[in-house]
């Protein structure tokens, strides 16, 4: 097992030079022409939350192409504000991955919620770190970055695209976003939905054909069962033309992960619209009050982490319930810059304690509780560890002052990506490979982290760019996507 003190070694300038040849490799490769995919066998189209990772390590090889990345998923926007977790690809065969296109049906179904008519996408959302990516995408260029009027161009659609999670997502009525299915929060199949899920009657066995299993291995996917709830909820909300005021949401759930990432984008959005000679105060206020509204809502002093709550299970109020389950999303809120002190303090404790080791039982985060009955160090989002997950912990352990720490876990990360080959995810005790290889997002944070790995000391703060942005100049055909 791996000591607290110890410390991994910091990989020799030659093993990280190959490291980042790998990596760009990867990237290339998994490139379409305007987009990245995640995997070209296993998530053949653009994925959104995968999108901004991939993006922040594009950054370091190419910040024009880092902006198109945010640029194109954007341009898939709905008029309501929302950013499809799926942009699909016409050229991708209909049964290369399910739900497809057809089952989805965004531009018909989505139509009175401003779904685009000239790309189809699924209708439910993922975590809004898209903010976050098009700030440290900027930071990487500002001059070519304001050249092309990136952030002229991108900033009104975060703005819309935060202003429909503020306006359509506050299903609880105190300030929090809500997801409405277990994809939305990115952690599909983790256990803390297993009681949210339990409520849901699956879809026919019959009635959908997985494309997952055909790339993967069933033990380390969700079960058929699970799937089947997915697909009932997708429909429900698909049949309710994705109005969010009209539809049920018999799955509805405050997650901390995900509006960690909400507090720290708007933290961006305030640095974005400061750069543009805009106000930024309006964000920061909004930072504020979601930073207020997470710890009144979702923390767990008797956990010493955040706690997702079920507003559909029986409550006082009629307020939901906290789920008591771990999971490693209660951690995510040390991105969050102004969290309390005394909570930062319990939530780093909880980091290295029985209920996620790090740096004590495991050398990286596991994505749920090693000492809970339904941990699985194989299975997906039960139990194996996530290199975005790591990749904000490190971030959020650096922020709050934590820089030996953060040290020692960006070493770990950029060893277990080395040794695993760009896997999706990993076996958080033996670091062993699971899921896809020359993974997107593995391969561009692993390109971040090298990057900083680079830096003359551990805590050298990340590109600044707060100068003027002039006025968006016309974009040279040479820049534009195909």
């Amino acid at each position: 097992m791996p000591s607290s003190s110890t410390v991994a070694p910091r990989l020799p300038g030659e093993t990280r030079s190959e490291l980042r040849r790998a990596a760009c490799r990867v990237l290339v490769g998994n490139w379409t022409g305007r987009s990245t995919v995640p995997s070209h066998e296993l998530y053949p189209h653009q994925w959104s939350w995968d999108s901004a990772f991939i993006a922040i390590g594009l950054r370091h090889l190419s910040p024009v192409r880092a902006q198109q990345e945010m640029e194109t998923l954007l341009e898939a926007q709905w008029g309501d504000g929302r950013v499809p977790h799926i942009v699909f690809n016409r050229a991708v065969p209909l049964d290369a991955y399910f739900p497809s296109p057809d089952f989805w049906r965004s531009s018909s179904a989505g139509a009175a919620a401003g779904a685009p008519r000239t790309v189809e996408t699924s209708g439910v959302v993922q975590p809004p770190v898209h903010a976050l990516a098009a700030w440290l995408v900027h930071s990487a260029d500002p001059r070519t970055s304001a050249r092309r009027g990136f952030l002229a161009r991108v900033y009104p659609r975060l703005v819309a695209w935060h202003r429909y999670l503020a306006d359509h997502r506050d299903l609880g009525g105190h300030g929090l976003a809500a997801v409405v299915h277990p994809w939305e929060p990115g952690m599909d199949n983790s256990p803390c939905w297993d009681g949210p899920l339990a409520r849901i009657e699956p879809a026919a066995a019959g009635s959908f054909r997985r494309a997952d299993l055909v790339h993967g291995t069933a033990a380390d996917r969700p079960t058929d069962l699970d799937y089947g709830r997915y697909v009932r909820l997708a429909a429900e909300y698909r049949d309710h033309g994705y109005r969010d005021a009209a539809a049920p949401h018999s799955f509805a759930v405050e997650d901390p992960g995900f509006n960690a990432l909400f507090i720290a984008s708007e933290y961006a959005l305030a640095r974005i619209s400061e750069a543009l000679d805009g106000d930024p105060d309006g964000h920061r206020q909004r930072a504020a009050a979601l930073t207020e509204a997470l710890v009144a809502r979702l923390w767990s002093p008797e956990a010493g982490q955040f706690l997702c709550r079920d507003l559909r299970a029986p409550g006082p109020d009629d307020d939901g319930r906290l789920v008591s389950k771990r999971g490693a999303a209660g951690l995510l809120p040390l991105v969050a810059p102004e969290l309390p002190r005394p909570i930062v303090e319990s939530l780093l404790r909880t980091v290295s304690g029985e209920h996620f080791g790090l740096g004590t039982a495991v050398r990286l985060l596991p994505s749920y509780d090693l000492r809970g009955a339904a941990f699985d160090r194989y299975c997906y989002w039960r139990g194996p560890a996530w290199f975005n997950v790591n990749w904000l912990l490190e971030r959020g352990l650096r922020q709050h002052g934590e820089s030996a720490r953060a040290d020692t876990l960006r070493a770990e990360v950029l060893h277990a990506a080395a040794a695993g080959r760009f896997a999706e995810y990993l076996d958080p005790y033996t670091g062993q490979g699971h899921g896809a290889r020359d993974f997107s997002w593995t391969a561009a944070l692993t390109l971040d982290l090298l990057a900083r790995d680079a830096e003359p000391t551990a805590t050298a703060p990340l590109p600044s760019a707060s100068a003027h942005i002039p006025a968006p100049a016309p974009v040279p055909a040479s820049e534009k996507g195909p």
